[in-house]
């Protein structure tokens, strides 16, 4: 049975045993005032002068009582099957409209919203919650497809350059290989990069990972001293500073997290002279991981578009340390999975900072 039907049926039987209830209730009450047999006593009853006075016994009053209530519940049925049938239509209508998108939906047309009217109840809560869900999907999905034309895109560009270099040894034999060896294991270096920072990334996104008890001051200080030597190197100066700050989730993705925004801090700074400062903090609701650094002033235009993958900034690429475009897209990632917000600003004087907010672990 449809759900339309059982809610017709409950309606009605609702409604009949109410009827049944009030009736019974109406001839107990009628039974407490009317006796099983009248007794007259030397004759007739002396009624106004018009005749004698008909006194109903309890056989009188069933006689006129049963049939009536019978025509009554009869009525009550049909009425209740009617009435029940026109208000459990109205009241599942919403479904219906529900039901439309999500076959709308099935078939992969994500742009249709039901935008239910009325007043804010359940079906109203539903509905609103469906369109979100739908809209999020929707952007989902294209920045799925984006993000793999543009994985592709840059897959496609080392094998590309491999291939014209073993074309070029094999058209070319007298070459000097050592050039060529050294310049297929960079465009293959390359390549591993750019598929470990997939597979980390689609990890990230997937959640597919055990949630532990870490402290982010550890974190900045490991990841920090790896990354020291390249910032010597570079000529910057590396500041870690702040407390202890608890959190919930997994060390491996937040290591990897911190590692990639001290790498791009360092890399996206001055030739020279330049400083990186990464602090942690612990606030009411949230710890914080804030990582700064000098540089070209930025605008905020070029910042909000930092995040997406394979997007660089203009001019603030290093040849020797490009990277594969998915640093600070692995680093959004990680956050949203562990229930983080991740904040890029551009600082007044050049350079910027990144600041990442995450749930607290609980004692």
């Amino acid at each position: 049975m449809s759900v339309r039907l059982k809610l017709t049926l409950s309606y009605a039987g609702f409604l009949m045993i109410a009827s049944v209830l009030l009736l019974a209730v109406v001839w107990v009450f009628l039974l407490r005032y009317v006796p099983e047999e009248i007794y007259t006593p030397g004759g007739p009853v002396p009624g106004d002068g018009l005749g004698s006075v008909f006194i109903p016994d309890q056989e009188d009053l069933t006689r006129a009582f049963f049939p009536r209530a019978l025509v009554a519940l009869a009525f009550l049925l049909v009425f209740g099957l009617l009435g029940g049938w026109v208000l459990a239509g109205r009241m599942l209508s919403p479904l219906r409209r529900i039901t439309h998108a999500a076959r709308l939906a099935t078939d992969g047309s994500l742009s249709h919203r039901i935008q239910l009217e009325g007043r804010k109840d359940e079906f109203r809560e539903l509905a609103d919650t469906f369109d979100g869900m739908l809209a999020r999907l929707e952007d989902h999905i294209a920045e799925q497809q984006r993000f793999a034309a543009n994985a592709s895109h840059e897959l496609r560009t080392p094998l590309a350059i491999t291939q014209t270099l073993l074309e070029v040894a094999r058209s070319d034999p007298s070459r000097d290989t050592g050039e060529l060896v050294e310049r297929l294991r960079y465009v293959n270096t390359r390549a591993i990069d750019l598929t470990e920072a997939l597979l980390v990334l689609s990890r990230a996104d997937q959640r597919s990972f055990t949630r532990e008890h870490v402290d982010l001051s550890l974190i900045a200080e490991e990841a920090t001293e790896t990354l020291l030597p390249l910032a010597e190197k570079r000529g910057l100066t590396i500041e870690t500073s702040g407390d202890v700050a608890p959190a919930v989730g997994s060390y491996a993705l937040l290591l990897q997290m911190t590692t990639n925004l001290v790498h791009n801090a360092i890399v996206h700074n001055r030739p020279e002279g330049g400083s990186v400062r990464v602090t942690t903090g612990v606030g009411p609701t949230t710890v914080a991981l804030t990582v700064e650094n000098t540089g070209e002033p930025l605008t905020p235009h070029l910042v909000s578009t930092l995040t997406e993958p394979f997007q660089r900034g203009t001019g603030r690429v290093s040849g020797d340390h490009a990277g594969v475009g998915l640093g600070l897209a692995i680093v959004r990632s990680i956050v949203t999975a562990h229930n983080g917000t991740l904040t890029l600003t551009p600082r007044p004087d050049g350079g910027l900072r990144v600041t990442v907010l995450l749930p607290p672990a609980h004692a």
